[in-house]
């Protein structure tokens, strides 16, 4: 029963160095370079690439925040490879007259663990929401930044951290003109793999290869684990059909710490008015468009725009199979996905 959605959930919270190197400095046509950089949050050194002109002028710009855990600042995965799906993001929008940065969160490329490398465990929500106030922070601090256009732009589990920094309220906080939510968790953590242990177990038993005993065998061992974790902080040694890789004893913490945040409450929290764009697509077992709609509806007192894909996959890329196995194709972004954003970047 390991699916696509386990392969790619398993990845949420594991911490493991991944290889991707920026471009090299150089201008590009348009004057546009890919500069490495560097920004501390909380004793963490991570590393980032800031697209710009070399021109001093201010102008809009855009913080990138990747998908969950071992995902660089390219959208690159230790699992799935070289995605580069953030960097096309950033090439498309640098076309659009618009700098951006995108960076190597804890336990990613050239960021790697820093000072966790000896308590791995500790790498939970609060320090990738960390890191990605102190992107914001060095964004805004940028003579090339108009802070009264700044926007983020982020996919997966990063949308959790973009609602956060952009409901922030503290002094410091970036200040956000827009927002853009790309496939969005749709709900705790715990909860939507529940649901898609359900949904297999149905599919294994509707296709014979489990029977309903077995079936309902493996959601009361899942059951019983979520209720553990969720009330101890613990959680079982095994699982049964490969569960354990998306909760065990070492990963424990983290995964409570993930599943504490509700993303209802923070889109309920966004500034009134402000602009976002959410996607949600037909092929996208981790963001499926009737799963986002109760997100949707909390984000209805913005200027939400839902744009609902058809046969894109969760790397945002035209393939309705969303198979892990095609995410380092390096296809572009899907069509779909491009024109939504043209529609988007003009406000």
């Amino acid at each position: 029963m390991a699916t696509r959605l386990f392969v790619a959930l398993a990845t949420l919270l594991a911490v493991v160095a991944c290889s991707s190197e920026p471009a090299p400095t150089a201008a590009e046509p348009g004057g546009w370079v890919d500069e490495d950089v560097t920004f501390v949050a909380d004793g963490l050194t991570l590393h980032g690439t800031y697209r710009h002109r070399g021109e001093p002028a201010p102008g809009p710009a855009a913080l990138l925040i990747s998908e969950s855990g071992n995902t660089d600042r390219n959208g690159d995965n230790a699992v799935a490879g070289p995605v580069g799906n953030m960097r096309q993001l950033a090439e498309y929008l640098s076309d659009k007259g618009i700098s951006s940065l995108r960076y190597d969160k804890v336990g990613t490329g050239k960021t790697g663990l820093g000072p966790y490398a000896t308590r791995p465990a500790d790498v939970g929500s609060a320090v990738y929401t960390a890191g990605a106030k102190a992107a914001a922070r060095f964004l805004a601090g940028q003579s090339q930044t108009d802070a009264s256009r700044i926007s983020v732009y982020a996919l997966g589990e990063g949308t959790v951290h973009a609602m956060a920094l952009v409901t922030d309220t503290a002094p410091d906080a970036l200040k956000v003109h827009s927002l853009a939510l790309f496939q969005p968790l749709s709900g705790r953590y715990l909860d939507i793999i529940t649901g898609r242990v359900r949904a297999d177990v149905d599919a294994a038993v509707s296709t014979g290869a489990k029977n309903r005993q077995q079936g309902d065998e493996v959601l009361a061992a899942w059951a019983n684990a979520v209720s553990e974790a969720r009330t101890k902080g613990t959680a079982p040694a095994k699982l049964p059909e490969g569960l354990g890789a998306i909760l065990n004893p070492a990963n424990v913490k983290a995964v409570v710490e993930a599943d504490a945040i509700d993303p209802l409450a923070l889109a309920a929290k966004v500034p009134a008015g402000m602009p976002v764009l959410a996607t949600c697509s037909d092929s996208d077992a981790q963001a499926d468009c009737t799963a986002e709609k109760p997100l949707f509806a909390a984000l209805g007192h913005t200027a939400l725009t839902v744009v609902e894909l058809k046969g894109v996959n969760h790397v945002l890329r035209d393939d309705p199979s969303d198979s892990v196995a095609n995410y380092a194709k390096q296809d572009p972004l899907s069509p779909q996905l491009v024109t939504a954003l043209d529609g988007f970047v003009g406000k």
